[in-house]
């Protein structure tokens, strides 16, 4: 029975697609051949296809990645973005200047220095005109010859001896505006000798004490300068017949008038002025005293540079020995006997 057909009916050859050879061929050969296990779908795919398969079969656990179809826009700034360095350029460039200035003037500094033969700086305070008769009589310059960290305490006191000089100018104003002969005269006497006095006694004491950090000269600093602060302090007050504008005299100029408030209103803000200045030189010279002690410094140190340096000098030396001369001199002349005859 084997032998016979299963369908005795039909053509063994043309409906069964199963007989055609080479579909016998592939079917034996996958059967002797390929387990279930090992079948891979992709394996008749091309090369690209195979790889990505490969990958998402190893890589399971983490998400798929798609390629861009297109390239994704430029970056552009918007208008705020671009403002800003614009901005921040600006600064540099402003910076960069300032920088370039402060270096052209010392670079000018050392060349004056340099070309000098005996190395002395020219005097350059007060700023006077060169056509003017008078010339500087002192060197001042705070950036280069003080040290970084009084720099700032030795402006403070350049701009405490200016704003005196303007309470002193504001005294004589108003010394005119009160019509008062005795606050002009005694406001304008005050201000010539006050201000280039003020200057020389204790602001230079101060100027030389920072840059050579000498006792000697912190000692003329405390003791003028405290001098000015009572001065000060007696100007605020206001004395009537004292020749300033004080408290005192700014309450006497009130009355019922217009022209009596304003008065009173001006001699008020000289008084203020003077009150001003002399709470500044309480401030100052508490605050110096402090970075003074702080240093260790004391009086004994003071006397040893007044020794070294005051009696040391040539100058000096030689001022006293002329003194000490006519003064032997002079007690020798009258220590002679005068000659001539008795009778």
């Amino acid at each position: 029975m084997s032998g016979f057909d299963d369908n005795p009916f039909g053509d063994q050859t043309i409906d069964n697609p199963f007989a055609d050879p080479a579909v016998q061929q592939v079917t034996s050969r996958t059967q002797n051949q390929i387990r279930v296990e090992d079948y891979n779908p992709f394996e008749g795919q091309p090369a690209n296809n195979h790889a990505v398969g490969y990958n998402q079969g190893s890589n399971a656990n983490q998400p798929a990645v798609m390629q861009p179809t297109q390239d994704p826009p430029m970056y552009t700034q918007s208008a705020q973005q671009t403002q800003r360095p614009a901005l921040n350029t600006a600064e540099l460039q402003r910076k960069q200047e300032e920088l370039e200035r402060k270096e052209a003037e010392l670079a000018r500094r050392e060349n004056d220095m340099l070309n000098n033969p005996y190395n002395v700086r020219r005097n350059n305070w007060p700023p006077l005109p060169e056509q003017c008769c008078f010339q500087p009589c002192f060197y001042q310059d705070i950036q280069v010859d003080i040290p970084l960290e009084f720099q700032k305490i030795v402006r403070h006191l350049y701009y405490l001896w200016l704003f005196h000089g303007l309470v002193m100018l504001m005294n004589v104003v108003g010394g005119f505006v009160l019509w008062n002969f005795t606050v002009i005269g005694m406001g304008i006497l005050f201000t010539i000798m006050f201000t280039p006095f003020s200057y020389l006694c204790w602001f230079r004491p101060a100027y030389k004490a920072f840059r050579s950090d000498s006792s000697f000269n912190f000692m003329v600093f405390f003791f003028v300068f405290f001098f000015q602060f009572v001065i000060t302090t007696i100007q605020t007050i206001g004395i009537p017949g004292s020749g300033t504008i004080g408290i005192i005299t700014a309450l006497e100029q009130f009355d019922n008038e217009v022209k009596g408030i304003l008065r009173g209103l001006f001699a008020l803000a000289v008084a203020i002025g003077f009150g001003c200045a002399a709470a500044a030189d309480l401030f100052l010279i508490s605050k110096i005293h402090r970075m003074y002690r702080s240093t260790g410094a004391s009086m004994a140190k003071a006397q040893a540079e007044f020794t070294s340096e005051i009696l040391g000098n040539q100058h000096v030396r030689d001022v006293a020995s002329n003194v000490a001369s006519a003064a032997v001199a002079s007690q020798f002349s009258q220590n002679q006997t005068p000659t001539g005859n008795r009778y």
